[in-house]
């Protein structure tokens, strides 16, 4: 058993397909495959399931590949100890469903990158259920996914809440809703809508607010970053969490703006979610608590107050 059988066979299971970690190692795909048959008949166990599209982790994979994440971790710190200038785990891997992303996101990979320099932060829009699965594959090592209350968390993950808030109307200041103190949910009804698409708890939240009533959708889109380029572009309004947008570049800039829901009090919590398990890589620890400390200077929230009024 040689050590890059299981870091090709990590990179496999990161990426989701022979040929997108063929590509990453500048491998042909043929030696990459033969080389984790290779590990495969050693071990006497099918690693991975490999269908038309892609390999996953077999579920005596997903036994194993906490120990081949430890044997790698191990070579690693026998490598620092010995002085080299090299690292097996290169990269820690972040999904988000695109909340918070600049006054939480984009702050703690900066701080982060800043004292682990030869680490790269791989940063994957996707919605809470990707998210989840890429978790309990390898496949990601943190996510950032929304919580309305009384949401649970799967079975098999640790989950820290980072930051409460609250749904809010995101509008161009020039809309008619963006006129009103706050907005109701006939008014909702009243303008282009721009939806989260199924899998987003802002999705499962808007169908909730408007009880079985239809609006006007303009269009539907994945994640909050999208959907605020819409609001920019006069496509319609769409509803997210406030973190969402307090602080963006548009929202600073007088693109967009926000309004709260009259009468409503949900709570949206962004929750840090990772897969327990034995060892975790440090980079992925270190990741981990850059967010909470982040989290922490921003006081678990980002407005107390009600939402502007120009």
């Amino acid at each position: 058993m040689r050590t890059e059988q299981l870091e090709y066979i990590a990179a496999v299971t990161r990426l989701g397909s022979l040929r997108r970690a063929a590509d990453e190692l500048r491998l042909s795909q043929p030696a990459l495959s033969e080389t984790v048959r290779n590990l495969e008949r050693e071990l006497g166990v099918d690693l991975l399931e490999r269908k038309r599209s892609g390999a996953t982790m077999s579920a005596a994979g997903r036994e194993l590949l906490p120990h081949i994440l430890t044997v790698l971790e191990a070579v690693d710190r026998l490598r620092s100890a010995a002085g080299e200038q090299h690292r097996i785990s290169r990269m820690v891997r972040v999904g988000t469903v695109n909340a918070a992303t600049v006054p939480l996101l984009v702050p703690v990979v900066r701080d982060f990158r800043a004292t682990h320099p030869v680490t790269q932060v791989k940063v994957v829009g996707a919605q809470q259920t990707e998210i989840h699965r890429a978790l309990a594959e390898g496949g990601f090592d943190l996510g950032l996914v929304n919580h309305l209350d009384g949401d649970d968390t799967p079975a098999g993950f640790e989950a820290t809440e980072l930051l409460r808030g609250r749904p809010v109307v995101c509008v161009r200041p020039g809309s008619p809703l963006a006129s009103r103190s706050a907005v109701t949910p006939d008014d909702l009804l009243s303008e282009p809508l721009i939806a989260m698409r199924a899998g987003y708890v802002m999705h499962r939240y808007v169908h909730r607010l408007l009880d079985g009533r239809a609006p006007a959708f303009s269009c539907s889109t994945d994640g909050a970053e999208m959907g605020k380029l819409m609001v920019a572009e006069g496509l319609g309004a769409t509803v997210l969490p406030d973190f969402s947008v307090i602080g963006d570049p548009l929202e600073r800039g007088g693109t967009i703006t926000y309004r709260p829901i009259a009468g409503d009090t949900t709570r949206v919590r962004l929750m840090l979610h990772r897969r327990r398990a034995d060892s975790v890589p440090r980079a992925a620890r270190d990741l981990y608590g850059a967010f909470v400390r982040r989290a922490r200077e921003l006081g678990g929230t980002l407005t107390e107050a009600p939402g502007p009024a120009g």
